[in-house]
């Protein structure tokens, strides 16, 4: 079984502990990330978290999971199609 079909088997779910540990199963693949964002591709779309001092922990490609720790502010989903102006794309759309 390849790897994009060992992930899709898996739920998407997210665990944040005391705002500062966070771990996110059903990630397809890393697409940015620095100490203040990270944007995953997950099976249920992209998703960003923002905070503080953020750090990779964990990535287990197999499994499609990733860790994360520091000071968590926020995450939220991105939905391609939504409100989408004509010549805005998903990339400019994050760094305005």
């Amino acid at each position: 079984m390849d790897k994009q079909g060992t992930i899709s088997t898996y739920n998407h779910g997210i665990t944040l502990t005391e705002r500062k540990n966070l771990m996110i199963t059903g990630v397809k693949k890393i697409e940015n990330f620095d100490s203040e964002e990270f944007l995953l591709d997950t099976i249920m779309g992209f998703l960003v978290v923002k905070g503080e001092g953020l750090e990779l922990i964990k990535l287990d490609t197999l499994q499609g999971t990733v860790a994360i720790k520091g000071q968590v502010n926020g995450f939220t989903y991105i939905e391609e199609g939504k409100n989408k102006n004509k010549d805005e794309g998903l990339f400019n759309r994050l760094f305005k």
